[in-house]
């Protein structure tokens, strides 16, 4: 059996501290959106492009995921508290939601904010291949997404977020 030398350890062990590092660093690098367009249920196209300057929440969602719509009277909440200071919303539905259920909740829930349909799936992909919902994305004022929250938000911390990016100036 031949030995280790002490210095092949270290070195492996620095490589294996080293990869957990890593991935943290990139988690939390902010990375450009995607130049996305979506189509709304009122049949506007807006874009990430259109939206620079605006600090924007990209939620994906579907009328058929029980916490998507148990969280959509706090992003509605959201979105009123901070427009008026540049927050934009876009509440993306799913492909296999079916339009008229997401108009139906979208009327019945009086949503404040954009909803989009997302028939095939473009936007999903655009977004890194998003298939859990929800799904939630903050693109700060330079275009770059800043945080990306799987499942349910902490609303407290969203919302301090939020403040801190509608407070940066482009």
């Amino acid at each position: 059996m031949k030995s280790v030398r002490p210095r092949t350890l270290i070195i492996a062990a620095l490589a294996v501290l080293a990869l957990p590092a890593a991935a943290w660093y990139l988690s939390i690098r902010p990375a450009p959106a995607p130049a996305a367009t979506f189509a709304t249920i009122g049949g506007e196209s807006v874009s990430t492009a259109s939206l620079r300057g605006k600090v924007v929440l990209v939620n994906f969602w579907a009328t058929s995921c029980e916490v998507c719509t148990k969280e959509m009277p706090q992003l509605a909440d959201l979105h009123r508290k901070h427009r008026g200071r540049g927050l934009e919303t876009v509440a993306v539905a799913m492909s296999y939601d079916p339009p008229n259920y997401v108009a139906r909740y979208v009327q019945k829930n009086a949503l404040p904010f954009r909803v989009a349909l997302d028939p095939v799936g473009a936007a999903a992909r655009e977004f890194g291949d998003v298939r859990l919902t929800p799904t939630t994305f903050v693109i700060d004022r330079q275009g770059r997404i800043v945080k990306r929250i799987v499942g349910a938000p902490d609303f407290a911390e969203l919302d301090r977020l939020l403040e801190a990016k509608l407070a940066e100036r482009t």
